[in-house]
Protein backbone atom coordinates (compact mmCIF):
# COMPACT_ATOMS: atom_id res chain seq x y z
CA UNK A 1 0.00 0.00 0.00
CA UNK A 2 2.99 2.49 1.16
CA UNK A 3 4.48 1.61 -2.47
CA UNK A 4 1.32 2.17 -4.32
CA UNK A 5 0.88 5.42 -2.26
CA UNK A 6 4.43 6.84 -3.26
CA UNK A 7 3.99 5.90 -6.49
CA UNK A 8 0.72 8.14 -6.79
CA UNK A 9 2.31 10.80 -5.15
CA UNK A 10 5.17 10.94 -7.40
CA UNK A 11 2.32 10.85 -10.36
CA UNK A 12 0.68 13.62 -8.81
CA UNK A 13 3.86 15.42 -8.24
CA UNK A 14 4.80 15.29 -12.06
CA UNK A 15 1.89 16.06 -13.28
CA UNK A 16 1.60 19.26 -10.72
CA UNK A 17 4.85 20.39 -12.52
CA UNK A 18 4.19 19.35 -15.74
CA UNK A 19 0.61 20.79 -15.45
CA UNK A 20 1.62 23.79 -13.84
CA UNK A 21 4.54 24.69 -16.67
CA UNK A 22 1.70 24.40 -19.81
CA UNK A 23 -0.96 26.49 -17.74
CA UNK A 24 1.93 29.10 -17.26
CA UNK A 25 1.84 29.55 -21.18
CA UNK A 26 -1.92 28.13 -22.29
CA UNK A 27 -3.60 31.57 -22.05
CA UNK A 28 -1.39 33.07 -24.42
CA UNK A 29 -1.38 30.38 -26.65
CA UNK A 30 -4.73 30.49 -27.05
CA UNK A 31 -5.41 33.58 -28.09
CA UNK A 32 -6.18 35.48 -24.12
CA UNK A 33 -9.18 32.83 -24.45
CA UNK A 34 -11.61 34.00 -21.52
CA UNK A 35 -12.52 30.46 -20.69
CA UNK A 36 -9.15 29.74 -19.71
CA UNK A 37 -8.08 32.45 -17.97
CA UNK A 38 -8.87 31.05 -14.60
CA UNK A 39 -7.48 28.22 -14.96
CA UNK A 40 -4.00 29.24 -16.41
CA UNK A 41 -1.62 32.42 -15.47
CA UNK A 42 -2.79 35.60 -17.49
CA UNK A 43 -0.12 37.92 -15.93
CA UNK A 44 3.47 37.20 -14.20
CA UNK A 45 2.12 38.04 -10.83
CA UNK A 46 2.71 35.93 -7.80
CA UNK A 47 -1.41 35.25 -7.23
CA UNK A 48 -1.25 33.45 -10.89
CA UNK A 49 1.70 31.24 -9.89
CA UNK A 50 0.30 29.93 -7.40
CA UNK A 51 -2.87 29.56 -9.53
CA UNK A 52 -0.11 26.76 -11.53
CA UNK A 53 0.11 24.98 -8.71
CA UNK A 54 -3.21 24.90 -7.10
CA UNK A 55 -5.10 23.18 -10.44
CA UNK A 56 -3.04 20.22 -11.03
CA UNK A 57 -2.83 19.54 -7.34
CA UNK A 58 -6.72 19.58 -7.40
CA UNK A 59 -7.73 17.79 -10.23
CA UNK A 60 -4.78 15.21 -9.62
CA UNK A 61 -6.85 14.95 -5.89
CA UNK A 62 -10.25 14.39 -7.44
CA UNK A 63 -8.94 11.57 -9.52
CA UNK A 64 -6.43 9.77 -6.53
CA UNK A 65 -9.73 10.52 -4.25
CA UNK A 66 -11.11 7.34 -6.55
CA UNK A 67 -8.32 5.27 -4.98
CA UNK A 68 -8.03 6.08 -1.89
CA UNK A 69 -10.51 8.79 -0.81
CA UNK A 70 -11.68 5.83 1.57
CA UNK A 71 -9.31 6.96 4.24
CA UNK A 72 -11.28 9.09 6.61
CA UNK A 73 -8.15 12.07 6.40
CA UNK A 74 -7.42 12.03 2.95
CA UNK A 75 -9.33 15.61 1.76
CA UNK A 76 -7.83 16.86 4.75
CA UNK A 77 -4.78 15.77 3.70
CA UNK A 78 -5.00 16.92 0.43
CA UNK A 79 -6.57 20.44 1.70
CA UNK A 80 -3.44 20.65 3.79
CA UNK A 81 -0.75 20.23 1.15
CA UNK A 82 -2.12 22.35 -0.97
CA UNK A 83 -2.32 25.20 1.55
CA UNK A 84 1.23 24.13 2.33
CA UNK A 85 2.48 24.87 -1.44
CA UNK A 86 0.13 27.70 -1.83
CA UNK A 87 1.99 29.30 1.18
CA UNK A 88 5.26 28.11 0.22
CA UNK A 89 5.32 30.36 -3.25
CA UNK A 90 4.68 33.79 -1.97
CA UNK A 91 7.20 32.80 1.19
CA UNK A 92 9.82 31.42 -0.57
CA UNK A 93 9.13 34.25 -3.89
CA UNK A 94 9.03 37.28 -1.44
CA UNK A 95 11.88 36.15 1.04
CA UNK A 96 13.95 35.59 -2.15
CA UNK A 97 13.71 38.82 -3.50
CA UNK A 98 13.63 40.42 -0.58
CA UNK A 99 17.11 39.35 0.75
CA UNK A 100 18.64 38.91 -2.81
CA UNK A 101 16.76 40.98 -5.16
CA UNK A 102 14.24 40.58 -8.29
CA UNK A 103 14.92 36.39 -9.15
CA UNK A 104 16.19 35.47 -12.37
CA UNK A 105 13.07 33.42 -14.11
CA UNK A 106 14.80 29.74 -13.08
CA UNK A 107 14.94 30.62 -9.25
CA UNK A 108 11.28 31.49 -9.47
CA UNK A 109 10.93 27.88 -11.62
CA UNK A 110 12.70 26.27 -8.78
CA UNK A 111 10.54 27.68 -6.53
CA UNK A 112 7.31 26.72 -8.33
CA UNK A 113 9.11 23.12 -8.09
CA UNK A 114 10.11 23.24 -4.53
CA UNK A 115 7.02 24.13 -3.27
CA UNK A 116 5.13 21.33 -4.95
CA UNK A 117 7.62 18.75 -4.33
CA UNK A 118 7.37 19.61 -0.01
CA UNK A 119 3.36 19.61 -0.21
CA UNK A 120 3.74 16.36 -2.30
CA UNK A 121 6.27 14.56 0.43
CA UNK A 122 4.28 16.06 3.43
CA UNK A 123 1.12 14.55 1.51
CA UNK A 124 2.57 11.32 1.52
CA UNK A 125 4.09 11.27 4.85
CA UNK A 126 0.60 11.86 6.43
CA UNK A 127 -1.14 9.56 4.47
CA UNK A 128 0.66 6.67 5.20
CA UNK A 129 0.81 7.49 8.98
CA UNK A 130 -2.41 8.18 9.09
CA UNK A 131 -2.11 9.99 12.44
CA UNK A 132 -3.65 13.54 11.25
CA UNK A 133 -6.88 13.90 12.96
CA UNK A 134 -9.47 15.17 10.67
CA UNK A 135 -13.42 15.56 11.96
CA UNK A 136 -14.92 16.58 9.22
CA UNK A 137 -13.44 15.48 5.83
CA UNK A 138 -16.31 16.71 3.56
CA UNK A 139 -15.18 20.66 5.35
CA UNK A 140 -11.79 20.42 4.03
CA UNK A 141 -13.54 19.85 0.54
CA UNK A 142 -16.32 22.41 0.87
CA UNK A 143 -12.77 24.83 1.48
CA UNK A 144 -11.06 23.68 -1.31
CA UNK A 145 -13.98 24.02 -3.75
CA UNK A 146 -13.76 27.98 -1.75
CA UNK A 147 -10.12 28.39 -3.14
CA UNK A 148 -11.54 27.36 -6.61
CA UNK A 149 -13.81 29.86 -6.61
CA UNK A 150 -11.15 32.21 -5.49
CA UNK A 151 -9.74 31.79 -8.40
CA UNK A 152 -11.99 32.09 -10.74
CA UNK A 153 -13.27 35.49 -8.85
CA UNK A 154 -10.09 37.13 -8.83
CA UNK A 155 -8.83 36.67 -12.05
CA UNK A 156 -12.03 38.60 -13.57
CA UNK A 157 -11.75 40.97 -9.86
CA UNK A 158 -8.33 41.24 -9.20
CA UNK A 159 -7.83 42.90 -5.52
CA UNK A 160 -5.01 45.92 -5.83
CA UNK A 161 -2.93 43.87 -3.45
CA UNK A 162 1.12 43.48 -4.08
CA UNK A 163 0.07 39.76 -4.26
CA UNK A 164 -1.74 39.95 -7.62
CA UNK A 165 0.44 42.73 -9.09
CA UNK A 166 2.17 41.80 -12.59
CA UNK A 167 5.90 42.64 -11.81
CA UNK A 168 6.13 43.03 -15.81
CA UNK A 169 3.19 45.69 -16.14
CA UNK A 170 2.74 47.23 -12.81
CA UNK A 171 -1.14 46.14 -13.26
CA UNK A 172 -3.50 44.16 -11.62
CA UNK A 173 -5.90 41.21 -13.66
CA UNK A 174 -5.95 40.99 -17.19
Amino acid sequence: MKRKLRLWQIGGFATSVLGGTLLHFLYALLGKAVWIAPFSAINESTWEHMKLLFWPMFIFAIVQSFFFGDQNNFWCIKLRGSLLGLTLIPVLFYTYNGVIGKSPDFINIAIFVISAAIAYIWETHQLNTNDLSCKNPKFSLLLLCVITVMFVLFTFRTPELAIFNDPLTGTYGK
